[in-house]
């Protein structure tokens, strides 16, 4: 019985669709999704199905690509914002799949008892140099080439900007964290890097603003983890800060993984652990 996670499967490819249902069945195995299955519901959909004949149980957050206001059928409205976001987690719940909304789970397998807190947070924008004003970031990271597309499809609604939602979900799930018994060690799943140096980017190095927020940056001592699970930069790594096993999980677009393999080797096993 293990706890193994992965983020980043961009169903849009077909070969990652096709590798997905070629998973190995872990009937034992609890999962972590951390975001950015597909852009599309239809892609998503396929996906729970998947895990849920797959796996005992799964955890999932949604990354910038889920929420991506792509309409479903041409010249039919996109879902978008926080109604968008609902949506998924709708869809998530009808196959049994943990989220955000959901109460946590507490893991009693191998290396004993760890709450598992899949969390929704968002970005600020902070995880920029501090010369850098905010009204200034697009056009910084454009000369390098690193401007997110999340300026074009990631709509905040009803919030007026992603700073404000990103704010709105940090004190909500603060709240809930807070709720965590005294000692009970926790596995935060976030699709963003909890802290900017775990950035590790140098083909898009402007593209930190879009990676997550400074307050969580002490969030693992905060709230007792021992370990992170995180998404989004795919740059599959391990790093330690402050005896805190911070797991950056990706599968990534096909040419940043080896098909060979299959996604099985691709799964990373956060407990027991080492």
């Amino acid at each position: 019985m293990k706890l193994r996670a992965i983020s980043d499967l961009h169903l849009a490819s077909p070969s990652n669709r096709e590798a997905l249902e070629e998973l190995q069945t872990a009937p034992d195995d609890w999962l972590i999704v951390a975001g950015d299955i597909a852009e599309r519901f239809e892609h998503i959909k396929f996906a729970f199905e998947v895990f849920e004949r797959k796996f005992a149980k799964v955890f999932w957050v949604p990354g910038n690509h889920d929420l991506w206001a792509i309409p479903e059928e041409r010249d039919q409205p996109a879902l978008a914002g926080e109604a968008r976001y609902l949506a998924l987690v709708a869809l998530a719940r009808q196959y049994g799949i943990h989220t955000p909304e959901d109460p946590y789970e507490t893991w009693n397998g191998p290396g004993g008892a760890h709450v598992v807190a899949p969390l929704f947070l968002l970005y600020d924008y902070s995880f920029r140099p501090q010369d850098i004003k905010r009204d200034d970031v697009v056009a910084w990271a454009r000369a390098q080439n690193s401007v997110c597309a999340d300026e074009t499809f990631l709509d905040p609604a009803p919030w007026d900007s992603r700073e404000d939602w990103c704010a709105s979900r940090c004190r909500e799930t603060e709240l809930r964290l807070q709720e965590v018994p005294d000692g009970m060690p926790t596995i935060l799943i976030n699709h963003y890097p909890l802290r900017r140096d775990l950035i590790h980017i140098p083909r898009i190095p402007r593209f930190t603003p879009w990676c997550g927020t400074v307050r969580t940056e002490d969030w693992h001592q905060r709230f007792n983890a021992k370990v992170v699970v995180s998404g989004h930069l795919h740059t599959r790594r391990t790093d330690w800060r402050d005896d805190t096993r911070f797991e950056e999980v990706s599968l990534g677009y096909p040419k940043q993984w080896d098909r060979r393999l299959g996604i099985e080797a691709y799964l990373r096993d956060i407990l027991p652990g080492d």
